[in-house]
């Protein structure tokens, strides 16, 4: 019985511990990973909202997501407290396939933004760009 208590004792005491982690649920330290088609409804039903295209410039030149703007997703650790001074504000991130946005919106977090939402790559956006 003395084992079996103990036993419940650490159990309890370890959930607990990981639940202060931020392992448990706790959006405040991730970003959101959201489908095209619910980034698309953001922008056509909010105001208050950023996107940022992770990609590079060349890319960007060739077709972007209106009113996106470029910060390469190796330049957001030096720009965005600069050009994102509310780290509360929705911020929409994509690039061309998903793998530089979720770079992007990791280092965001990082930075202490609170409000990101992944939403992969142009490849996959079904909608029109600016050329």
């Amino acid at each position: 019985m003395k084992k079996l208590k103990g036993l419940i004792i650490m159990l309890f005491i370890s959930l607990s511990l990981f639940g202060l982690t931020g392992c448990g649920g706790d959006n405040n330290n991730t970003y959101e990973q959201i489908t095209p088609e619910q980034a698309k409804y953001i922008m056509d039903t909010e105001n208050d909202y950023i996107i940022i295209d992770a990609r590079t410039t060349e890319e960007f030149a060739q077709g972007h997501i209106e009113n996106s703007i470029l910060i390469p997703e190796y330049e957001i650790a030096d720009r965005a407290e600069k050009e994102l001074p509310d780290k509360e504000q929705l911020i929409l991130v994509y690039c061309r396939s998903g793998r530089r946005s979720k770079i992007a919106s990791e280092e965001l977090v990082k930075l202490g933004y609170t409000n990101v939402k992944e939403f992969g790559g142009i490849i996959d956006w079904p909608y029109e760009v600016v050329k």
